[in-house]
C-alpha cells in the first residue's frame, strides 16, 4: 500500500493553518531584512509537543479499543512478534506507538518519541535519572513535565500514559516478562516522552510536527494491513469502511485517519487559532 501523503487528517491541518494565515490581518508576521521574509516563531515547543501528544492520545485510544479490543473478540490476534514471518498478528498498542516513532525518526522532522515506565516489559524502556524522578510526580498528579535535557540538548515533554483499556491491563499483567501483575484500569502505566531541538516553532514548523506524527500513524497502520495481506493460514479481515465491532472487518487507512481527525482536530484547531 502507498503512503497517504494527503490523508484527510493531514489536509485538514494544512487547511486550518492556511485559513489562519489568510485571515490574520496581513498574514503571518514577518521580519524584513536583506530582502528576505522570515516567518516568526509563534508557538513554544511545549505548546507543540502538547498538541501532538493529544493527537497521539486519540490515535492510540482508538487503536487500542476499536482495533485491538474489538478485534480480539472477532478472533484477530495481536503479538509483540507480529513482524515475524511465522506470526500472523498485528502490533500491540505499545508496538504500534514504537512503529510511529520509527517512522518519524526516518523522516526529516527532528521529533523524538518513545514510551517509558518504571515497570516496563522491556528493560530498555525503563526510566532513569531525571526522567525517573519526574515520573514519580507524574504518577501522583498525572500532569505533564517539561524540561530541557542537557545531555541530549533537547527540549523534552513527558505525558502520563494511562491504562485506558482492559486489553492493556490484561496484556501487561499476563506477560511472561512483566515486573508487575496487578495493573488495573486507570493506572499510570508509563509516560510518553516527546523531544525537539528548538524552544519555539513557526506555524509551518508546528504543522510539520503534526504531519510527521500523522504520517507515522499511517505508516504503521499500513504496515499492519500489509502484514494481513500476507497471511497464509489465518482468516483475513475485510478492509474497508467497517470496524471490528461489526464483524471480521478493519477500517482502511483513510477511514482510520478520518476517525482520528473527527476526534482530535477540534482541540488542535483551537490551539492553532489561539496563538494567532
Amino acid at each position: 500500500m502507498k503512503k497517504l501523503k494527503n490523508s484527510p487528517f493531514l489536509v485538514l491541518i494544512i487547511l486550518i493553518v492556511s485559513l489562519i494565515v489568510l485571515n490574520s490581518c496581513g498574514g503571518v508576521p514577518e521580519e524584513k531584512g536583506s530582502g528576505s521574509t522570515t516567518e516568526k516563531n509563534v508557538f513554544s515547543v511545549n505548546e507543540v509537543l502538547e498538541m501532538v501528544s493529544k493527537e497521539n492520545d486519540v490515535t492510540r485510544t482508538l487503536y487500542t479499543k476499536a482495533i485491538v479490543g474489538k478485534g480480539k473478540l472477532q478472533g484477530m490476534k495481536f503479538d509483540e512478534d507480529w513482524r515475524k514471518d511465522d506470526v500472523e498478528a498485528g502490533p500491540l498498542p505499545a508496538l504500534f506507538l514504537r512503529g510511529v516513532a520509527t517512522s518519524i525518526r526516518k523522516g526529516p522532522v527532528p521529533l523524538g518519541l518513545y514510551l517509558g515506565s518504571d515497570f516496563p516489559i522491556n528493560n530498555a524502556n525503563k526510566f532513569e535519572g531525571e526522567q525517573e524522578s519526574l515520573f514519580e510526580d507524574i504518577k501522583v498528579t498525572q500532569e505533564p513535565k517539561y524540561f530541557y535535557d542537557e545531555s541530549q540538548e533537547l527540549y523534552t515533554a513527558m505525558f502520563a500514559d494511562l491504562a485506558s483499556a482492559q486489553a492493556c491491563v490484561t496484556c501487561h499483567n499476563d506477560h511472561p516478562q512483566t515486573a508487575k501483575t496487578d495493573w488495573k484500569l486507570g493506572d499510570v502505566m508509563g509516560a510518553t516522552t516527546w523531544q525537539y531541538p528548538k524552544d519555539s516553532l513557526t506555524y509551518s514548523g508546528a504543522v510539520e510536527v503534526l504531519n510527521a506524527y500523522a504520517q507515522g500513524t499511517v505508516d504503521i497502520y499500513v504496515e499492519y494491513l500489509d502484514e494481513i495481506a500476507a497471511f497464509k493460514s489465518s482468516e483475513k479481515p475485510i478492509i474497508g469502511d467497517k470496524w471490528p465491532a461489526e464483524g471480521n472487518y478493519l477500517p482502511s487507512p483513510e477511514v482510520f485517519l478520518d476517525s482520528v481527525r473527527k476526534l482530535s482536530s477540534y482541540d488542535t484547531m483551537k490551539t492553532l487559532i489561539a496563538s494567532n
